[in-house]
């Protein structure tokens, strides 16, 4: 009896626990999608919240502006700016027609869009600590880093910026015409060689960049690039302007990732050149290039802090110099590539003004058989004339990125949040004031018209302010010997489409199809 007892209670136990483990188990079981919803009702709750707050943020930094009522949750219009950014850009542009400025939300922050010439003007001129900080391009300070040109400020921008100075003198000028018209030379030698083996058209675009990417590459640092340094040069310049057009996803795989990767590479192949540039200035060698100008005052002002006693002056370093020379190197690619393309095109598109040009350049080389110079430069009255308003009508860089360090009051009703990125527009500004400003007319820079002196407000392709460009005549020089070479050695003919003349981003403006012409020697008829 005692070990039947024994047994039963074992079992009763046994079953007692079983039954217990059954409940908790079936208990658990029960709970487990009521605590699955739970987290995914939380989850859920603060996505919403989040969605809401950011609206709300939106229509409230927005306020009386013209701009969408509501945006897509954390993309804001990024999607259509990077399908069709010359109608998201177009569409801000008529949304702030009234005002002078509209709003929108890109990628989680909030933009203003600045149609208004005098409001653009009021940027540019508070580039300062507690207003604006110039960023060049949204991506700009996580490609170029935090110490570039663009991003300083006060005293320390205003002392760079005049030791660059003798960079661009008269002297300097006449090196880089020398350069910039061999160079040209020998590509439209090559471009009119391929076309007389081949009755394809060519995208003038795509011939301009490489011939731009040289130019600079022979006016900045000369001699001292190796054949083999020009080959992965451009191949690492190519992948830093992929990555501007792209998503900034710093990893690998990502166009912006090899971009980054790329940025360190240029930077030191141009430091090289700043160090073997010491060497032939210290040995008092003629300056040949614009790196050998700027070492030769920047030995100057090393043995001026050497005889004081005082330390290395700043941005006298070989990485600190080809730092700044990448700065250069890109301003000038891009733009000038735009420039150039616009004025082959728009010239084959009126051909009366290309006779104009024409008839102008062959009086002028004709009296000057050793090349050109500044002082033919600055007699080419029409070409020059051409030039301008190529800048006026198409200017290469459209939008300038500006971003509010603080809150700024831009307007007498509007004062711009702290942190908005906000996106003056050149292109849109060339448009006010001009007489007939949509029409492609070099006349109105004419010494009767001087257009380029009534509406100066309005022409700011190069901006204004402390920040405006320094190198803009040897972009005006890049686009005169061009202009002045392709019209006397160049025929071409369009390959004309409904949209081809559109404007594409690229990252700079171009026609929506690259220029694409059929290409030919030109035959002066009254040779």
């Amino acid at each position: 009896m005692a070990t039947m007892s024994t047994e039963l209670y074992t079992d009763i136990e046994t079953n007692s626990t079983l039954s217990t483990g059954i409940w908790k188990s079936a208990a658990a079981a029960a709970a487990a999608p009521w605590e699955r919803i739970s987290w995914g009702m939380a989850l859920g709750f603060l996505l919403v919240s989040y969605v809401v707050y950011e609206q709300l943020t939106f229509m409230w930094k927005r306020k009386h502006l013209p701009g969408p009522m509501f945006v897509f949750p954390f993309l804001g219009g990024v999607i259509p700016m990077i399908v069709n950014p010359t109608q998201f850009w177009d569409d801000q542009a008529v949304a702030a027609k009234k005002v002078g400025l509209c709003s929108h939300f890109l990628l989680g922050n909030f933009i203003l869009f600045v149609r208004d010439s005098e409001i653009s003007h009021k940027i540019f001129a508070n580039v300062r600590p507690g207003a604006f900080q110039l960023v060049g391009h949204p991506l700009g300070s996580k490609l170029f880093g935090k110490d570039n040109l663009i991003f300083m400020f006060g005293q320390d921008h205003k002392d760079l910026r005049g030791r660059l100075a003798p960079l661009f003198t008269l002297k300097a000028l006449g090196i880089y015409i020398s350069i910039q018209e061999k160079t040209a030379r020998k590509h439209i030698a090559t471009w009119l060689a391929s076309a007389e083996k081949s009755n394809d058209p060519v995208q003038l675009r795509v011939l301009i960049r490489d011939m731009n990417l040289e130019t600079s590459q022979n006016a900045f640092v000369g001699p001292y690039l190796t054949p083999e340094q020009r080959q992965q040069f451009n191949y690492d310049y190519n992948l830093f302007n992929q990555g501007l057009m792209s998503l900034p996803v710093s990893l690998p795989g990502f166009a912006f990732h090899a971009a980054k990767k790329a940025v360190p590479r240029l930077i030191g192949t141009l430091a090289s050149c700043a160090k073997a540039s010491k060497v032939r200035m210290m040995a008092e060698e003629e300056p040949a290039c614009l790196i050998d100008f700027w070492i030769v005052e920047v030995l100057k002002q090393i043995r001026e802090a050497e005889e004081a006693g005082a330390p290395m002056p700043r941005h006298t370093s070989d990485s600190e110099i080809g730092y700044h020379v990448f700065d250069f190197l890109f301003a000038a690619q891009d733009a000038s590539t735009s420039s150039i393309t616009w004025a082959a095109t728009l010239l084959e598109s009126h051909p009366d003004m290309l006779e104009k040009v024409r008839q102008e350049q062959k009086f002028l080389q004709h009296d000057s058989p050793t090349g050109l110079t500044p002082e033919l430069l600055r007699k080419m009255k029409y070409t020059e004339m051409v030039v301008k308003e190529v800048l006026r009508y198409r200017p290469p860089a459209t939008l300038v990125p500006h971003i509010a360090a603080d809150d700024f009051p831009l307007t007498d009703t509007y004062t711009v949040p702290k942190g908005t990125i906000v996106f003056p527009s050149l292109l849109e500004s060339s448009f006010q004031g001009f007489t007939n400003p949509y029409e492609f007319d070099p006349d109105r820079f004419s010494a009767e018209r001087l257009e380029d002196q009534v509406y100066k407000r309005n022409w700011l392709l190069f901006g204004a302010g402390p920040h405006q460009c320094i190198g803009q005549r040897y972009a005006m020089n890049q686009l005169l010997v061009f202009t002045a070479l392709y019209s006397t050695l160049v025929d071409a003919k369009r390959v004309r489409t409904p949209d081809c003349d559109d404007i594409r981003y690229t990252p700079t403006i171009a026609p929506k199809d690259g220029g694409l012409v059929y290409l030919s020697p030109y035959a002066d008829s009254n040779a």
